[in-house]
């Protein structure tokens, strides 16, 4: 620098800028970055609620799946349905199905002695149900109580 000069601006900028930085971020950058960081962690909790009611339905299809094979045995065995709501191990899926249903789930169980079927609430969709009855079906459904008529139980719709 010549004397009797002042700094040139450029210079005098840079100068002030890297003291600024020296002090911090300014409440508006803070502001900004906590927002950002507000609309991510909102994003990934929705999507974790999804994938939440999605892995409740799974659980519960699965419950279903050994109350099947479970009601299946129990015929082989006395060859009769009559009874197998009541079965140890039907009852503990039961009990496994209404857990991961919540609080707002329903499992109903209904046999004669040549018919069952069961039928559950799903978390994700609670206007559907997931059914399975003595003829192999294992299916989606919008009936949420099969009934017995006539001495047969209606299978899953």
């Amino acid at each position: 620098m010549r004397a009797g000069r002042t700094m040139e601006p450029l210079a005098a900028y840079t100068i002030t800028m890297y003291k600024n930085r020296l002090q911090g971020f300014t409440l508006i950058e803070l502001l900004v970055v906590i927002a950002i960081i507000g609309v991510l962690s909102a994003v990934v909790l929705a999507s974790l609620n999804t994938a939440r009611s999605k892995g409740n339905d799974a659980a519960i299809q699965s419950n279903l799946s050994t109350i099947q094979t479970q009601a299946e045995i129990f015929y082989g065995v006395g060859n009769t349905y009559t009874g197998v709501c009541a079965d140890a191990t039907v009852t503990k899926a039961i009990t496994a199905t209404e857990s991961a249903n919540g609080t707002g789930g329903q499992v109903t169980c209904t046999a004669t002695a040549t018919a069952y079927a069961v039928s559950s609430t799903l978390v994700a969709d609670p206007t559907k149900y997931w059914c399975i009855d003595s003829t192999g079906n294992a299916k989606q459904g919008t009936s949420a109580a099969p009934a017995v008529n006539a001495g047969a139980v209606t299978v899953c719709s």
